[in-house]
């Protein structure tokens, strides 16, 4: 345990800026901070060596600036590396900088694709879009001399040889996220390669009373299950489940420092919600797994990591979601475990009829386990004040919108407690009476649902509004409307190729490069027929009926028979293409992962 830091000076540091040589024969990066060392790639048999600087560059080499490696990825021409191309400041934590990784370059290590044939080549390229479409979803953030993937409580918590080991191999290996890239790469040059974190980072400057402190928001999204919502759901045999998301709240003020963290994730059962076209597919609880079993994993690693688990349960208590609720009690109950504690607010019902003032029932409810469970404080000179003993996990379906409201106040709550600790509130002061900070604490968190939702629905949170500015509106409503229709969209034309995107950058599914050769490549999967006959023939039929309808003079029998044709045909279209739902959405083509089994999603007939 480290008494004086949370993170201590680092004896394994990554340097920050290389150049980077694209030669006929090798690629060589060169550290600006030490030009004495550089990393040379051996482009015919791919090994990579760290070597004294003794002038093997040739002269009339081009050079780019680069700002670290994230891994390699092997794909049908072989291994690519990525590189860091542009970074964006965004400011600091614990003194350390922190960076928004804005964009990346692959590069090819074999000097040719002649070795290709031109299916080859075409399939090589779809898979490197892949590639790219993942590192293009927002965000990804790094540190060169800070540990992104823990929280300050379990840095704090670590033994003095934690220093000794590098950024890459003693970061939680749940958050870093391109652990199957670095995995590829050689680790024994670990001073070029940095670690990634996927989700969401707000760090701001405050002033109250006078006081200046810098408040900050880190949330950090698991590798584990991941994938867009209706693809991943639940839990798998490892105890590990879909969306699941760390927060930590972080005060510094006059070299103290704060933090509080949530945790979400979806329902830790077996259940499923594939697409079919319906707005919303039905969901399935399977009935031959061990339900008990997974849960118990997930809960015995969260106990392990957190403490104390308040399970906060926001879904509805009738209809579609009730055998949810009752089978996830129910589980709990099976459990038998004092330090989780079940928490069911039936959100819908409770704030029907735009009633979210009544969110504060919830919040007073649980205040009083808030108040046990505290938040971690290390002050100035160093030393352990107050630890954080358990979390709140909190729920919905989707674990997004809901969830991002409860969690905003629980995290007000507590900040106000925690400002009022170090002496920047008087006592009796609230977050919510400071008008300006209120104002940037809403936008900062609302700014986060929207993130934390695009990656893993593909559009902005719905109930926004509210986090914004605590009312419902109509204007929110609306947008939610056109969220929920984009979401609809997405996830039933979309997401297939989403995941695919997914599961190449995790290691999911590995590319075989014998593929289009002797083994069939999955992108090669082509659908069926109807996919494209059945959506053509609607719109030709609609285009007729809709002119007739429209540009029609004179309406006699003959134009009602024409009209009532193709409405008849429009609607028997339309009929069809909902009974082969699932024909039409778009799956996966490379693998998934079903409640921790690996299967093959094609369209076929």
């Amino acid at each position: 345990m480290n008494p004086k830091s949370v993170v201590p000076k680092d004896s394994m540091s990554i340097y920050e800026n290389f150049y980077l040589y694209i030669c006929p024969d090798n690629i060589f990066i060169e550290p600006v901070q030490n030009t004495n060392v550089i990393l040379n790639i051996d482009r015919v048999d791919f090994t990579t060596q760290k070597q004294t600087n003794k002038g093997q560059i040739p002269n009339e080499s081009n050079r780019q600036q680069i700002s670290g490696i994230l891994g390699i990825v092997n794909l049908l021409v072989g291994p690519y590396i990525i590189v860091i191309k542009e970074k964006k400041h965004i400011g600091k934590i614990n003194g350390h900088d922190i960076w928004q990784l804005l964009e990346t370059d692959m590069i090819p290590l074999p000097k040719t694709k002649l070795h290709l044939n031109e299916t080859q080549v075409q399939m090589d390229r779809e898979y490197l879009n892949m590639v790219k479409q993942n590192l293009n979803t927002p965000y990804y953030y790094f540190s060169y001399t800070y540990d992104l993937t823990n929280t300050m409580q379990r840095l704090y918590n670590t033994s003095a040889h934690f220093v000794n080991v590098p950024i890459c191999e003693r970061a939680d290996q749940r958050f870093l996220w391109n652990y199957y890239l670095l995995n590829n790469f050689n680790l024994d040059h670990q001073e070029f390669c940095v670690p990634i974190i996927h989700g969401f980072i707000a760090i701001n400057n405050c002033i109250l009373n006078g006081k200046e402190f810098f408040w900050t928001i880190v949330s950090r999204r698991s590798r584990n299950r991941h994938g867009p919502r209706l693809f991943k759901r639940g839990i798998d045999q490892n105890g590990n489940v879909a969306n699941f998301v760390e927060t930590e709240m972080i005060v510094e003020y006059n070299d103290t420092r704060s933090s509080y963290v949530q945790t979400r994730g979806s329902i830790p059962l077996y259940w499923t919600q594939y697409p079919t076209l319906k707005y919303k597919p039905a969901m399935q609880i399977a009935q031959s797994e061990n339900h008990l079993e997974a849960a118990n994993k997930h809960f015995n690693e969260q106990i392990s990591i957190y403490g104390q688990q308040i399970l906060i349960n926001l879904i509805d208590h009738r209809g579609a979601e009730q055998e949810l609720e009752t089978k996830f009690r129910d589980i709990v109950i099976l459990l038998e475990d004092n330090k989780i504690k079940y928490e069911a607010f039936d959100f819908h019902s409770e704030c029907k009829k735009m009633r979210w003032d009544r969110l504060s029932i919830l919040v007073n409810r649980v205040a009083h386990e808030q108040d046990n469970l505290k938040y971690f404080l290390l002050g100035s000179d160093g030393k352990l004040l107050i630890s954080q003993k358990g979390v709140f996990r909190t729920n919905c379906v989707d674990c997004l919108d809901r969830t991002n409201v409860v969690q905003s106040l629980l995290g007000r709550r507590m900040l106000t407690i925690m400002l009022q600790k170090l002496d920047i509130l008087n006592f009796g002061q609230k977050v919510e009476d400071q008008l300006d900070f209120e104002s940037l604490f809403k936008s900062v968190w609302a700014d986060h649902a929207d993130i934390i939702s695009i990656q893993y629905s593909g559009t902005g949170a719905l109930k926004t509004d509210f986090t914004r500015t605590g009312k419902r509106t109509y204007n929110g409503m609306f947008r939610d409307l056109k969220n929920s229709l984009i979401r609809y969209y997405k996830n039933n034309l979309r997401d297939g190729v989403r995941q695919d995107c997914i599961d190449l950058i995790l290691g999911n599914y590995i590319v075989n490069v014998n593929e289009g050769v002797s083994l069939p490549c999955p992108l090669e999967v082509k659908p069926a027929i109807k996919y494209f006959m059945y959506p053509m023939i609607l719109m030709i039929a609609f285009a007729m009926f809709m002119a007739n309808a429209v540009f029609t003079s004179e309406y006699n029998t003959g134009t009602y028979l024409f009209l009532l044709f193709w409405g008849t045909m429009v609607m028997c279209v339309l009929s069809l293409i909902f009974y082969y739902g699932k024909e039409f959405v778009n799956y996966p083509r490379l693998s998934s992962i079903d409640n921790g089994k690996r299967i093959q999603h094609h369209h076929q007939s």
